[in-house]
């Protein structure tokens, strides 16, 4: 198991998190269906649910209402994947500002958590500790 976890900025604002709960609730079960996959799989998510980019950013691939929705994300630690952003994809590739965005996400998330902290967040005794789980 890979555990997920959102990206959050230093006011605790998830651009992914605030994305999947704007979605309908038919929507959001998909989200988390396909995040419950990533985490079971890991690296080993094949396409066509998830791909490589570049320098370590990986796609979340899945379409939502018509639209090819794009969630970006990071193994961290060997053991953790984190959430950085979401896009609507209107291209054949993803933007390069996005996965800029991405890349800037995961520096400033090494920046600021260390890798006892991802530990301590799996531990069901932890309370709300900084990152928050997706699942679980």
């Amino acid at each position: 198991m890979w555990p997920v976890f959102y990206y959050e900025d230093t006011e605790g604002k998830s651009s992914v998190r605030d994305f999947i709960e704007s979605r309908s609730k038919r929507n959001q079960a998909k989200i988390l269906a396909l995040l419950t996959y990533l985490e079971e799989k890991g690296p080993n998510l094949p396409r066509p649910y998830a791909d490589l980019l570049e320098d370590g950013i990986h796609e979340l691939r899945l379409k939502l209402s018509g639209g090819q929705i794009r969630i970006l994300y990071f193994f961290c630690f060997k053991d953790f994947i984190v959430l950085t952003n979401v896009l609507r994809k209107a291209t054949d590739r993803v933007p390069t500002a996005d996965v800029a965005e991405a890349q800037k996400c995961r520096k400033d998330f090494f920046s600021r958590i260390k890798e006892e902290e991802l530990r301590s967040a799996c531990h069901e005794d932890a309370q709300s500790p900084p990152p928050r789980k997706v699942t679980g």
